[in-house]
C-alpha cells in the first residue's frame, strides 16, 4: 500500500479515535469536591492504545479528553489533560504486544499509574486551591476511571484486534 494511503488511514484513525475519546469523556461526567470529575474516557484511551499504534493511542488521548474539557467547562485542566491522557495512551500502547491479555492488563496498570501520578503533581504544584489533600482526594476517582477503562476497554481491543483488518491495525 502506498506511504500516502497509510499516512491517511492514520490521520483518520486519529480524528476518529480522539472524537470518541471526547464524546467518552463527556457522556458520563460526575464532578468531585475537589474541581474534577469522574468520566468513563479512558476505556476509549485504552481501546485505541490497545487497538492500534503509540501516535494513534497517545494522538487520541491527549486531543480527546483536552477537548472533552474544554468543551465541558475545565478550561485549568485542558494543557495538563493533553500531556498526562496523551501519554497514558502512548504508554499503553507501547507496553501491549496485542499477543497477551496479561501484557494489556499490565499496559492499563503503567499507563494508569502514569495518569494518577500526573494529575497528582498538577493538581498539587501548579493548580491553585488543591493542595496537598485536595490531590490526594483525586487519586482514588482517578483509579477508579482507570479500573473501568481497563475493564471495558481491553475486552473491546480483543475483538477490534481480532475483526479489524491488518492495515488499520499498523
Amino acid at each position: 500500500m502506498a506511504e500516502n494511503a497509510k499516512a491517511v488511514i492514520q490521520l483518520s484513525l486519529m480524528v476518529v479515535m480522539s472524537a470518541l475519546v471526547a464524546v467518552g469523556t463527556l457522556l458520563i461526567r460526575i464532578p468531585n469536591p475537589m474541581g474534577g470529575y469522574f468520566n468513563v474516557g479512558d476505556v476509549m484511551i485504552f481501546v485505541a492504545a490497545l487497538t492500534f499504534n503509540p501516535s494513534i493511542g497517545g494522538i487520541a488521548g491527549g486531543l480527546g479528553s483536552s477537548l472533552a474539557d474544554f468543551i465541558g467547562g475545565y478550561p485549568v485542566f485542558v494543557i495538563p489533560t493533553l500531556f498526562i491522557k496523551g501519554l497514558e495512551g502512548f504508554i499503553a500502547s507501547l507496553v501491549k504486544d496485542r499477543k497477551s491479555v496479561f501484557r494489556d492488563v499490565l499496559a492499563v496498570v503503567v499507563a494508569g499509574c502514569a495518569m494518577v501520578l500526573g494529575y497528582f503533581l498538577v493538581e498539587l504544584f501548579a493548580i491553585p486551591g488543591f493542595g496537598l489533600g485536595g490531590a490526594l482526594a483525586e487519586v482514588p476517582g482517578n483509579i477508579a476511571q482507570i479500573t473501568i477503562g481497563g475493564l471495558v476497554g481491553i475486552p473491546i481491543a480483543l475483538v477490534l484486534r481480532r475483526r479489524l483488518p491488518e492495515i488499520l491495525r499498523q
